[in-house]
This record gives structure tokens, C-alpha cells and sequence, in this order.
């Protein structure tokens, strides 16, 4: 597992290139990689040393998934009980260039969590001065833009107006969901499209060497770290949870928290 779970974190990367790359100047395979490189090229690289203030490693303990038991990571068959390897990994990372310096990309991927999803939210700045009056300052939400890859949905919150005499804003969400906007029966599978990418020769959703290079190169002090000194406290979440406190404390020590896409109730 712990083979699959670091390459997954490069996936994760490739990610965050997306959303921290510059606009490419077409949509060439080579012009989009070379906008990925720029970013990983980018990113700081955190040391040994401070590994700790970056990084949060976790593994799960018993727990219940969808009212059924799950046990421990240290119960698995042939698991040590002993064993050190991670099931869950949070970091932040900085984008050393002009457009990102000092906001801060979390990042965190896990086994047994509470949702399977893959997202990703952009939340934005608040503005430096605003018209509304003092009243409604207080009800001020940051907006956001949550890509859902899994599910399939793009979710926009803003602020409005609540109806009637006061100014109290609330925020809204505007959801577009892929499966309500098309009736597409025959829509292919993720890994569909990829084969397909191979069969025509079109790389633009593939890894280049360099990229798999630097990405592995952001990595390696992390692991090397972990690797170096094992961890005292595993395990260190339930399987159900959201993952280790640890990971908690990382984000808020900037006052942020970690978002989770809401649930659809299933129709009855």
C-alpha cells in the first residue's frame, strides 16, 4: 500500500499544476507539460528539518464504514503489528513564483476516510474594502469553486442577500452536475479515455519524464524523513474519520479548515 499511496500523491501533484499553472498559449501537449513543469519547478522544496511543520502522516485504526467494521491497518492480513507505513498524508506546499507567493496549497489523500471523493477547492480572497454595511460584514463568507472530479460536479458558492429588511448575507451554492446537464448513456469511463489517448498518440494527460522527475524530487524529503524516524503515535484515526487531528492543526494554524463536499440524500 505504500508504494500506491506515494504514487498517488504525485498524481495529487499533477493536481495542483493544474490549478497552479499559467494559461497555456495553446492546447499542445507539450505546451501544457511544459506549464506542469514550471509549477513543480516551483514549489518549494521543504527540508528534513522541517518536515514536520509541512507534512502530517496518519494510520487508520478500527472503525465503522457504512455500518459494517473495518479493522485496524495493523490487523490487515499480512500486516505487521508493528508496522510504520502511512495510510494517510496531508501537506501544505508554496508556490514560489510571482502569481502564488505565500498561499498556501493543502493537499491530502487518505485510506478509510469518511468520503471517497477527489476535489478540489479554490477559495478566494475576501476583498480589501466592501460597500456593505457594518451589520452585514459579520455574516461575510469567503467564496468558493469546488471541482468535484469524483463526484462529477462543480460547485460555486457566493454571498447573497437573505430576504427582507436587514443586510444579511449568506452563502449560496450554484452546482452544475454533469450527469443532470447531459443525458449521455454511452459518456466513457475515465481510463476509456486514456487508452484512447494512446491509441491516437495524444499525451497531453500523460506525465512526462521531467515531470515524474521533479515531482518525486518534492517528494523524497518527506519520505526520506518518515522513513528516517518512525512514527510513535500510530494509530492515529479511526477508519470512518476525516484523518489524524494533526492534519487539522496543519491547516488551521492559518485559519483555514479542510472542506468536504455535501452529500446527495439518496431518493427514497
Amino acid at each position: 500500500f505504500r508504494v500506491r499511496n506515494r504514487h498517488l500523491f504525485v498524481y495529487i501533484l499533477q493536481l495542483l499544476c493544474m490549478v497552479g499553472m499559467e494559461a497555456p498559449i495553446n492546447f499542445e501537449a507539450n505546451e501544457i507539460r511544459n506549464k506542469k513543469v514550471d509549477v513543480l519547478n516551483a514549489l518549494r522544496v521543504i527540508s528534513k528539518e522541517e518536515v514536520h511543520a509541512y507534512a502530517v502522516r496518519g494510520q487508520y485504526s478500527a472503525g465503522w464504514m457504512k455500518g459494517e467494521k473495518v479493522n485496524a491497518y495493523r490487523e490487515e492480513d499480512k500486516v505487521s503489528p508493528a508496522s510504520n507505513v502511512e495510510t494517510f498524508a496531508a501537506v501544505k506546499f508554496y508556490i514560489d513564483n510571482w502569481r502564488w507567493q505565500n498561499v498556501p496549497f493543502y493537499v491530502r489523500t487518505g485510506k478509510y476516510l469518511h468520503q471517497k471523493t477527489t476535489v478540489i477547492t479554490i477559495q478566494f480572497k475576501l476583498a480589501p474594502h466592501y460597500a456593505f454595511p457594518a451589520e452585514a460584514a459579520e455574516t461575510m463568507r469567503p467564496n468558493r469553486l469546488t471541482i468535484s472530479i469524483q463526484p462529477e460536479e462543480i460547485r460555486l458558492r457566493f454571498q447573497a442577500k437573505r430576504p427582507g429588511q436587514s443586510m444579511t448575507l449568506n452563502p449560496v451554492d450554484m452546482i452544475f452536475n454533469y450527469k443532470d446537464a447531459y443525458d449521455n448513456k454511452h459518456e466513457p469511463e475515465a481510463y476509456e479515455t486514456l487508452l484512447l489517448d494512446v491509441m491516437q498518440g495524444d499525451s497531453t494527460l500523460f506525465m512526462r519524464a521531467d515531470q515524474v522527475e521533479a515531482a518525486w524530487d518534492i517528494l523524497m524529503p518527506i519520505i526520506n524523513s518518515w522513513e528516517t524516524n518512525p512514527s510513535v503515535n500510530f494509530p492515529n484515526y479511526a477508519a470512518g474519520m476525516q484523518g489524524p487531528e494533526d492534519a487539522e492543526a496543519l491547516i488551521a494554524r492559518e485559519g483555514h479548515n479542510w472542506i468536504n463536499v455535501p452529500t446527495k440524500k439518496k431518493e427514497k
